[in-house]
C-alpha cells in the first residue's frame, strides 16, 4: 500500500517505521515546510494519507487531501466543534472518506468497551458519582484530550443520570491549577493534566461514600497510537466513508 504521512513530527516518524515494516511504501512526507506536496504526483498517488497535526490545521488538511482524490486517517482532535457537520456531509453525501478516531490504540479501544460496560452496571447504582481524568505531555494543545471526550461520551450513553460533560479542572506544566471539578448532578467533570512528557493517562472514577472503583488506561509510549492508526490505513484501503475504531476494532 502507498502511504502518504501529513505531519513528519514524533508521531510521523514513528507511522513511517512501522508502516515499512509491515510492508507499505511512504510516497510522500508533508509538514510545514512543504505544503505544494499536496499538489504533487506523489502524494496524489497514495491510497491514503495518515494525518497527526494540530487542531488549527487538521481540517484543511482533509480538504486538500480529499482534493487529490486521496483517503484520509486521521488522528487530530480538536476540530469537531467547528467542523463536524461539514466533515460528515462530505464523507456521507460526497463521497469522501476519512477515518478518524481520538486515540489508535488497540489498549484504548479495549478499555472504551469496558468503560461502556462499567456504565451500563453503573446505570443501577446511583450512589457512584463519575468523573474523568487525562494526563499528556506539556505540548499538547487541546484539553480535555479527543479521547478523554470519547470516553465520557461512551459515559453518557450509558448512564442515565448524566446528560453532558463539562470542563473540570486544568493542571498546567508549571503546577497552577484552574477551574473546578464541581458540577450539576447530571454532568461528568472531565479534569487536564498536563505533565512532562507523558503519552497519555486516562482515568476513569466512580466514587461513593463507601468506595471507589477506578479504571486506567496508561499509555508507554506513542508506539501502540502509531500502530493503530497504519492498521486503520490498512482498513481504510478498502473501505469508504466516515469511519471509526467500532469499524477496525468489533468487540
Amino acid at each position: 500500500m502507498k502511504i502518504a504521512l501529513i505531519g513528519y513530527g514524533k508521531m510521523g516518524k514513528m507511522i513511517e517505521q512501522i508502516a515499512i515494516e509491515r510492508g507499505h511504501e511512504i510516497v510522500s512526507k508533508i509538514d510545514i515546510d512543504n505544503q505544494d506536496e499536496f499538489e504533487s504526483e506523489a502524494f496524489k498517488s497514495a491510497d491514503v494519507a495518515i494525518e497527526f497535526t494540530n487542531p488549527m490545521v487538521a481540517y484543511s488538511n482533509y480538504l486538500k487531501a480529499w482534493k487529490a482524490g486521496v483517503k484520509v486517517v486521521s488522528g487530530s482532535t480538536g476540530w469537531l466543534n467547528e467542523h463536524e457537520a461539514d466533515v460528515r456531509k462530505a464523507c456521507t453525501e460526497e463521497g469522501k472518506t476519512l477515518f478518524w478516531a481520538s486515540n489508535f490504540s488497540l489498549g484504548v479501544a479495549i478499555f472504551s468497551a469496558v468503560n461502556k460496560y462499567l456504565a451500563r452496571i453503573m446505570n443501577n447504582f446511583p450512589v457512584y458519582d463519575v468523573s474523568v481524568e487525562e494526563v499528556h505531555h506539556v505540548h499538547k494543545l487541546d484539553a480535555p484530550s479527543g479521547t478523554a471526550i470519547t470516553l465520557t461520551e461512551g459515559i453518557l450513553e450509558n448512564l442515565d443520570r448524566k446528560s453532558s460533560w463539562v470542563k473540570g479542572t486544568f493542571t498546567a506544566p508549571d503546577g497552577n491549577v484552574s477551574g473546578s471539578s464541581d458540577c450539576k448532578a447530571d454532568e461528568i467533570a472531565v479534569s487536564s493534566i498536563r505533565r512532562d512528557e507523558v503519552p497519555g493517562i486516562h482515568t476513569i472514577k466512580y466514587d461513593s461514600e463507601a468506595d471507589c472503583i477506578t479504571i486506567t488506561h496508561d499509555a508507554h509510549s506513542r508506539k501502540g497510537f502509531a500502530l493503530g492508526a497504519v492498521l486503520a490505513a490498512e482498513y481504510t484501503a478498502n473501505h469508504t466513508g466516515l469511519l471509526t475504531t467500532d469499524d477496525l476494532f468489533q468487540f
